[in-house]
Parts: structure tokens; C-alpha cells; sequence
């Protein structure tokens, strides 16, 4: 007797703990250590990858003695200071494509948080069948090893030295750079108004450009006014022509009776290095069955371009601009490595479309064009 109460005591201690691991997730935790399906050895993962648990990630692939640690977590995370690096998933959606008993592709889209907005990313993974669970088969990509080389740095800058508050030389103001826009297109979609068109730096100096634009009733009236943002390639080097796009949601265009544009420009430091050049470019259908255009970026100079920022315009065959779409490039730009982009086009703009036309923005540490 003397050993009964103490035996109820922990079978009751141990009973008590059990429940309230089950309730608080242990179990189904335990239980979703091995994935069941295709479908849950994706989710598992790219959870795992939300969490930054690396190592747990990383034990979820089927060919991990083929995959660099170091090279999968760069590629889930980001490196040389690209945007990824300073994004987050946000959510996720996972389905498959198609199946066997042994493997399976599913497709997964990821949505990121970042500084300059979402974005959204689909990837396609191969999954296994390892024993009575799943894993993921891990794309292996290598970057082309490039021989040691000297790029010479010929390129055109401009530098701004302003006069100290002490200072007797020079002049008190500086006029700003003489900035055209060229052409202006009001258009109606399903979500609102937009105007776009091309603007001009008509200077000899850079200029930092942007262009606003205000919608007016046939009484003179305000009705709404925006800029446009990042729709625009903001930094021009002198003679330069970049897209602008600016949107006006809710709006309906037979309530407009003329538009009222505004461009400013400042005089900036830039330069004409990195030079990025745009190859490949061609209009397509992505997996999702969205009209995108794409192609490749080459980085030509010696420098790590950060954050790529990618402004096309398109033209019908008048050769008026049509449509104006942008998206950041989640991936840096190393010296010489081709890297894609891709930017959607509105399924009615692309069977318009006759020509387009390419300018890339570029974020890094030591400066913003």
C-alpha cells in the first residue's frame, strides 16, 4: 500500500504531460518529422526554410550529399546583398503536377515581403520516395567559374560638389536639368486609369526624374493625382529616355476630361558604370498561364549590381507606348553570370504588342540609379 500512491501520483504526472504535449502540438509535430505525401514533404520544407531552420530543411532533401549546405541555404536566402536577402515568405501554396508511387513534381508559389513591395516566385520540385517517407530533390545550379580577369573602367561620371555654407565660391543655386516628357497615353483597365508614356532628359547632366500626374473633371475640378513611384527609371545620364507608368485605382476614364502632367528633376550625382545588358528578351506564357516577358541580365562591368529593377515598355505598331510594366530581380548580378527576369504583361496588351523595350534600375551599397 505504502507504494500505491506514489505509483498513482506519476502514472497520473505522466498522463498529465502526455495530454499536454498532445494539445500543444508535440505529437503532430513528431508525427510530421517524415512526410506522408509529396504534397507534405514540399510544405514541410519550405516551413522549415520560412524558420530559417536550416538544418531541419536541409534534412529533407533527397540528393543533400550533392547539395552544398552553404549553396541551398544561399539559394533559399539570398547572398551579395540581393533582395532575398532582405525578404521573407510570407505564405505559401503548394499543388501537385503529377505522381507515382515512387515520385512526384509540385509546384510551389511563394509570396516574399520585402522593403520595395511582394513579390512572388514558382518553382517546380522533383520529390522521392525514401522509405516510408518523401524528399525533395534540390535543384543543383553552379555558377560558371570565370577566369581572373581586368575589366577596364572607362566609363563617364559625374560628380556634384555643392558650396559650404562658409564657402564664397561658386554659385548659391543650380538650375535643374532640363527634363521633355514625350509622349503621354491614358488608358482604361479593369482597376482603374492609367497614364503612361516616356520622358527625356534633354541635359547634359544626369538628372533624378519623376512624374506626376493630376486627372481633371470637364468642370476644372481635381479628381485625383499620383506619381509614379517606382514605375520609372528614376536616375537619366543626359539624353536618356525611360518609360513611366502611373496608376489610378477606382478611377473610370469617361469621368476624366484632360490630365495634368508634372515632371521634376534634379541635379544628381551618377554614373554610366555598371553597364547591364539585356539579351534573350521574348514575350511568353509562364507556368501559371500568365503572359510574361523574359530574358537574361549580364552585368558587363566588375561591380556586384545588388538589387536589379527591371522597366519595360511596349509599343503597338504606331509606335505609341501601350503598356509599362516593372519587377524587381530577386537575385544579384555578379560580373559576366547571366541572370533571368521576368515582367507580366496583361494578356489583352500582349497580342498588341509590336516592339518593347528594356532599361534596368539598379540598388546597391554604393549607390541608386
Amino acid at each position: 500500500m505504502k507504494y500505491t500512491l506514489p505509483l498513482v501520483i506519476a502514472v497520473l504526472t505522466v498522463g498529465l504531460v502526455a495530454i499536454a504535449w498532445v494539445q500543444s502540438g508535440g505529437l503532430a509535430r513528431e508525427q510530421m518529422r517524415s512526410a506522408q505525401t509529396p504534397q507534405e514533404a514540399v510544405r514541410l520544407l519550405i516551413s522549415d526554410v520560412q524558420q530559417h531552420n536550416w538544418d531541419g530543411a536541409y534534412s529533407r532533401l533527397a540528393n543533400a550529399p550533392d547539395v552544398d549546405k552553404r549553396a541551398f541555404i544561399r539559394d533559399c536566402d539570398g547572398s551579395d546583398g540581393s533582395l532575398l536577402t532582405y525578404a521573407s515568405i510570407e505564405s505559401f501554396d503548394v499543388w501537385g503536377l503529377h505522381a507515382t508511387d515512387q515520385q512526384a513534381t509540385m509546384r510551389v508559389k511563394l509570396r516574399y515581403s520585402t522593403a520595395l513591395g511582394p513579390i512572388n516566385d514558382v518553382r517546380d520540385l522533383n520529390v522521392e520516395r525514401d522509405g516510408n517517407s518523401w524528399k525533395v530533390i534540390w535543384p543543383t545550379t553552379k555558377l560558371p567559374q570565370l577566369p581572373p580577369q581586368v575589366i577596364p573602367v572607362n566609363y563617364l561620371r559625374w560628380d556634384v560638389i555643392n558650396r559650404g555654407a562658409q564657402e564664397d565660391w561658386g554659385v548659391e543655386n543650380v538650375d535643374s536639368p532640363s527634363v521633355r516628357i514625350i509622349s503621354m497615353n491614358a488608358v482604361q483597365r479593369p482597376d482603374g486609369v492609367v497614364v503612361l508614356g516616356e520622358i527625356v532628359n534633354e541635359d547634359a547632366v544626369p538628372a533624378y526624374v519623376n512624374v506626376g500626374a493630376t486627372l481633371l473633371s470637364p468642370g476644372g475640378q481635381e479628381l485625383a493625382q499620383e506619381s509614379s513611384f517606382d514605375k520609372i527609371s528614376h536616375t537619366l545620364l543626359p539624353k536618356q529616355v525611360s518609360p513611366y507608368r502611373i496608376d489610378f485605382p477606382d478611377m473610370r476614364l469617361e469621368k476624366i476630361k484632360s490630365v495634368r502632367m508634372d515632371a521634376k528633376a534634379m541635379l544628381v550625382a551618377a554614373s554610366a558604370d555598371p553597364v547591364i545588358e539585356v539579351n534573350n528578351q521574348k514575350i511568353d506564357t509562364n507556368p501559371l498561364g500568365r503572359k510574361v516577358l523574359h530574358g537574361q541580365l549580364v552585368d558587363e562591368s566588375g561591380e556586384i549590381v545588388n538589387i536589379p529593377h527591371v522597366v519595360a515598355a511596349y509599343y503597338d505598331n504606331t509606335g505609341k507606348v501601350i503598356w509599362v510594366s516593372d519587377g524587381y530581380v530577386d537575385q544579384a548580378l555578379l560580373p559576366q553570370i547571366p541572370v533571368p527576369f521576368a515582367v507580366d504583361v496583361p494578356d489583352d496588351i500582349a497580342s498588341k504588342v509590336q516592339t518593347y523595350r528594356v532599361v534596368v534600375n539598379y540598388f546597391d551599397a554604393k549607390h541608386t540609379t
